[in-house]
């Protein structure tokens, strides 16, 4: 069994700090968006009208933009360049709808100018969902058994999630560079406060990738370490 499912302080005193700081991100965008959800834009458009302003002056001209359900639950789909708001998001008239939709049109400007990063994204998402629930199980596996294969084979798998939340890190924050760039070059963004409550919703959005990054990588040097002491 993983060591650290029986609570070895030794995880905890590695991973345990980042943990918090992902609980904090967490805490942080939601009160955020809250705060600036209550903040209009003079503009007066709602979040689906201001991505498709930003991604048709960014060249992404082709994009369909999508009510979906659920709080936050805002993603661009590559496969059928599809723009999916939530209902607040979609529907809202504020500075946190309006960053928020921004953003993820940032991400179909990627996807038209072909961005680097997203595009290794994008291929390593088979890999990574894969990874992402069987690593556990094989590592777990391979303790059990006093098999050091297959403890490499669930670090490996493991080590692919990581790398797919490192290279997430250059995407999400150009697509928020683009998206307050195009704000503020085509007249949606009107105000300073309206540009920094944008800089603020997207900063906050930011650092949940920021802290998830930090946990999987020492949970990955725990594992190594783990690996080292058998």
């Amino acid at each position: 069994m993983l060591a650290f499912i029986t609570f070895d302080p030794v995880y905890w005193l590695l991973v345990g700090p980042f943990m918090l700081l992902a609980l904090w991100a967490s805490f942080r965008v939601k009160s955020t968006f809250h705060r600036f959800s209550e903040v209009g834009v003079r503009t007066g458009l709602t979040g689906a009208e201001a991505a498709w302003r930003v991604a048709q002056a960014g060249g992404a001209t082709d994009v369909t933009i999508e009510r979906h359900e659920g709080f936050l639950s805002d993603h661009y789909d590559p496969r059928t360049k599809t723009l999916r708001l939530s209902p607040d998001v979609y529907d809202g008239r504020s500075v946190a709808s309006i960053a928020v939709a921004a953003h993820e049109a940032g991400h179909a400007i990627q996807h038209a100018k072909a961005y680097t990063w997203l595009g290794f994204r994008s291929k390593m998402v088979p890999v990574t969902m894969f990874g992402s629930s069987a690593w556990i199980w094989i590592f777990i596996g391979g303790q059990i058994f006093a098999n050091p294969m297959l403890v490499d084979l669930g670090i490996l798998l493991f080590s692919a999630t990581v790398l797919f939340q490192l290279v997430t890190l250059p995407v999400e924050f150009d697509a928020s560079n683009r998206a307050k760039a195009v704000l503020a070059s085509s007249g949606i963004v009107t105000t300073q406060e309206e540009a920094l409550g944008v800089s603020k919703v997207l900063g906050a959005a930011a650092m949940t990738y920021v802290a998830g990054a930090l946990t999987a990588i020492m949970t990955l040097l725990y594992l190594i370490m783990q690996r080292r002491d058998d």
